[in-house]
């Protein structure tokens, strides 16, 4: 009896938890807002980024690219199978 008690009253919260944050989130208020900060986040960046300077390009033949392969690199033999085999 009791546990089945324990187990509703935990069904109700859950449900009204729910209930609670959808109520919210879908709320005209929570709504406009969402629309606020967005305009703000806009005119921020509009008015942040106006202000930035513009750097030189100083990176003119640093990059050296390198199309040959290492020949002479040394490959270990690794094969599992000759792990079973007796010396």
């Amino acid at each position: 009896m009791l546990k089945n008690l324990i187990s509703f009253t935990l069904v109700v919260f859950i449900f009204l938890f729910f209930y609670f944050i959808i109520r919210e989130y879908y709320s005209i208020t929570n709504k406009e807002k969402l629309v606020i900060n967005r305009s703000n986040i806009d005119k921020n960046l509009i008015i942040k980024t106006t202000d930035l300077l513009v750097l030189p390009n100083d990176t003119n033949s640093v990059i050296e690219f390198n199309n040959e392969y290492k020949i002479n690199e040394k490959k270990k033999n690794r094969n599992f199978w000759n792990l079973f085999r007796k010396k």
